[in-house]
């Protein structure tokens, strides 16, 4: 049975907290699985539109990590009515407070990804794009560390702001008070222009006919990173509803978590 833990990303009350519920106090689940470490770890950011979080996209992600022999973290973070850059700040600190706590938690620091579905795919690739290197100066040990994972799984992500957006998780995301998008953030995080050689590794999957978020988020992004020649995997299944999670009932598309599992031991997980 694995060991799990929950902790809050921030002790003494995160930045910006609009109040003080649960909704509030963004935290961390962490799922290690049986055995000696130091383990590899994947951060996990379910999806739920930037409005809420799927649950199936949590724990039991967690738990198929353990079972390859790799640490599971479910990050909590906030959603509407939080914006940008919040959500992706709780997935950066994430993976910050991993490798601040990697000695006690058994943790390998240098092999830390992230994880994401939907638009916690949109959290995890933000997160993965868009970092910060370590500030030794930081009077706080966590954010003396980098943010930038060492690795990207995105499933049925949300990418691109652009013409082929999931226009509910942009809102979500950006708008204002009188519910108008800032066309200049809406450009900034279609994150397949934020793409760089220091991307990290990506594994990307999609289904071809995803109602919900349309394909093309993932093959712009492979796009991207062909260009910045970051190595990735892309899979594109035929057929299959968005939100799949595992996918344990879709003989097709239920291979991911196995070619996942692969491709994460090729890169030293």
């Amino acid at each position: 049975m694995a060991k799990k833990m929950t902790v809050l990303l921030w002790r003494d009350g995160a930045p910006g907290a609009m109040g003080d519920a649960v909704a509030d106090k963004p935290d961390l689940t962490l799922y290690v699985p049986e055995g000696d470490g130091p383990f590899s770890c994947v951060v996990i950011c379910p999806g739920g539109g930037y409005g809420a979080k799927a649950a199936h996209e949590g724990e039991p992600i967690a738990l198929w990590l353990n079972s390859i022999g790799i640490a599971g973290a479910v990050v909590q973070y906030r959603v509407s009515p939080y914006r940008y850059p919040v959500p992706a700040d709780d997935a950066r600190r994430a993976i910050r407070l991993l490798r601040a706590k990697a000695g006690d938690w058994s943790i390998d620091p240098k092999h830390i990804g992230i994880l994401g579905f939907s638009a916690g795919g949109h959290c995890a690739t933000t997160a993965a794009t868009i970092f910060a290197a370590s500030n030794l100066n930081d009077d706080d040990p966590v954010d003396r560390e980098s943010s930038r994972p060492d690795a990207l799984i995105a499933c049925y992500p949300v990418i691109t702001f652009g013409e082929k957006r999931h226009d509910g998780s942009m809102r979500n995301l950006l708008k204002d008070k009188d519910g108008q998008v800032d066309p200049a953030m809406q450009d900034y995080l279609s994150l397949e222009k934020r793409v760089t050689p220091e991307t990290p590794p990506t594994f990307l999957w999609h289904t071809a006919d995803d109602g919900g978020v349309p394909v093309e988020n993932s093959l712009l992004f492979a796009t991207a990173l062909r260009i910045n020649k970051v190595p990735f995997a892309l899979h594109v299944f035929p057929h299959g509803p968005h939100g799949l999670g595992l996918a344990s009932n879709n003989p097709s598309v239920g291979q991911w978590p196995s070619l996942c599992g692969n491709w994460l031991k090729s890169i030293g997980f």
